[in-house]
C-alpha cells in the first residue's frame, strides 16, 4: 500500500471520529472528498488543487481527480457547520474550564482575497475556531465585520466561559472595544503611537511620553482617542532587544497581566506562516471565489490541526529522539509533526489521526 492510500485512509478514520454517529449519505461523500484534500495539502505542501490532485490515491487521471475536488469546494452543502464545527464543538468542551485565549487576525488568501479568522491559543499554536473571507488586498476589516465575527465565536462558547481577547492594531476601535466590555470578555489589544490619551485632564499621544528600551509605562484610568472612551489602561511597553515600544490598551487591570497575556498573539502569525509560506501555501491557491476559498480553508485547517497534533504527540511519547537531535529541539510542533509523519510512512508504522487535541499541556 502506497503512502498516499495509507494517508488518506487514516484521515477518513480520524475524521469519522468527530461525529457521535457514523457518517452516511452525501455528508459521508463530502468527509471522503475532505480526507482526500487533506491528504493532499499535507503531502503537496500545497492548496493549489492540481497539486493536491497528484496526491490522491485514485485511479483516475489527475484531470478527472482535479475536477472531483473543484467540486468539493463549489458545493454549497459544504460548509463550516457541517463539516467544522464538529471539531470546534469537542474542542471548547474539553477546555471550557480553562481561561480561553482567542487571537484575532487577519491575512491575504487564495487570489485577492483576505480572510479574518479568530483563533484559539493552544500550546504556542494558534488554532482555527471560525473565519470569513473577503475580496480585497490586504487591509484592514471594518469594525462592523469583528464585532459581527466575534458574536459568531461568542454563540460557540459556553455561556460561562472565562475569555481574553488579543488583536494587534487594528482592534483597537472603540465600537469593538465597546462590545468587548458589554459581552463580558477581557482584551488586550495594540495602538498606534499617535492615539491621544487623557490622563488626569491633560491629553497627549502616546508617542511623547519617555520611554527607553527595557522599561514599561501604565497608563491607569486613561480616556482613550478623542472620543474619550473609558477609562481603561493603556501600556507604553518597550521589551529589551526590540528596536521599538509597543502600545495597548485593555480592559484588565493589571499591567503585567495585560503584558503575560499579549506575548501570545503573535503565535496567530504562526498559524499564518504555516499555512503560507513555512507549510501549505494557501496564499498562492489561485481560488478567487471568497465562499469557494472559505471551504478550502476547511480543509487547510485541518491538515494544519492534524500536523498540530502529531507534534504534541511527538513530544508526549518521546518520538522526538527518534527524528530530531537529543540535546535540544529547535523544531516547532508544526515542524515536528511533518517530521513525525515522514517518519511513520518511512518505517512503515500505522498513521495515527485524531483531531480532538489532548487538553493537557505536553511536557
Amino acid at each position: 500500500m502506497n503512502d498516499n492510500l495509507r494517508r488518506y485512509r487514516a484521515i477518513k478514520r480520524g475524521l469519522a471520529q468527530l461525529y457521535p454517529s457514523e457518517p452516511t449519505g452525501r455528508l459521508l461523500q463530502s468527509l471522503h472528498v475532505m480526507a482526500m484534500f487533506i491528504n493532499g495539502i499535507v503531502a503537496s505542501k500545497s492548496t493549489h488543487t492540481r497539486d493536491v490532485a497528484k496526491k490522491t490515491p485514485t485511479g483516475a487521471k489527475v484531470t478527472s481527480r482535479e475536477k472531483q475536488l473543484s467540486r468539493w469546494y463549489q458545493n454549497e452543502r459544504v460548509s463550516y457547520e457541517r463539516h467544522m464545527l464538529p471539531f470546534v464543538q469537542a474542542l471548547l468542551a474539553g477546555l471550557a474550564s480553562q481561561t480561553l485565549v482567542l487571537a484575532i487576525d487577519g491575512s491575504e488568501v487564495g487570489r485577492n482575497c483576505v480572510t479574518l479568522m479568530v483563533s484559539l491559543i493552544y500550546q504556542k499554536r494558534a488554532i482555527p475556531l471560525l473565519w470569513v473571507v473577503r475580496t480585497g488586498s490586504k487591509g484592514h476589516f471594518p469594525a462592523d465585520i469583528h464585532i459581527e465575527l466575534l458574536t459568531a465565536v461568542q454563540k460557540l462558547l459556553p455561556a460561562d466561559a472565562s475569555v481574553i481577547l488579543l488583536g494587534d492594531g487594528e482592534f483597537d476601535s472603540i465600537e469593538l472595544q465597546s462590545f468587548l466590555q458589554d459581552v463580558g470578555w477581557d482584551y488586550v489589544c495594540r495602538t498606534a503611537k499617535s492615539t491621544h490619551v487623557c490622563l488626569d485632564g491633560e491629553w497627549q499621544s502616546l508617542e511623547h511620553y519617555d520611554l527607553w528600551p527595557g522599561s514599561c509605562l501604565p497608563l491607569y484610568d486613561a480616556l482613550f482617542t478623542r472620543q474619550a472612551y473609558g477609562p481603561v489602561l493603556v501600556i507604553l511597553w518597550w521589551q529589551t532587544g526590540y528596536k521599538e515600544p509597543v502600545y495597548l490598551v485593555t480592559n484588565l487591570s493589571v499591567m503585567e497581566e495585560a503584558c503575560l497575556w499579549y506575548r501570545k498573539r503573535m503565535r496567530i502569525e504562526t498559524f499564518f506562516s504555516d499555512q503560507k509560506s513555512r507549510g501549505f501555501h494557501l496564499h498562492k491557491s489561485r481560488i478567487r471565489d471568497p465562499q469557494r476559498l472559505a471551504r478550502l480553508m476547511i480543509a487547510a485547517c485541518f491538515a494544519y490541526i492534524w500536523i498540530i497534533y502529531l507534534g504534541t504527540l511527538c513530544i508526549q511519547d518521546k518520538w522526538v529522539k527518534q527524528i530530531h537531535r537529543t540535546d535540544r529541539c529547535d523544531l516547532s510542533l508544526f515542524q515536528l509533526g511533518m517530521d513525525l509523519l515522514e517518519h511513520f510512512l518511512n518505517e512503515y508504522l500505522p498513521i495515527p489521526v485524531d483531531f480532538r487535541l489532548p487538553v493537557s499541556s505536553p511536557p
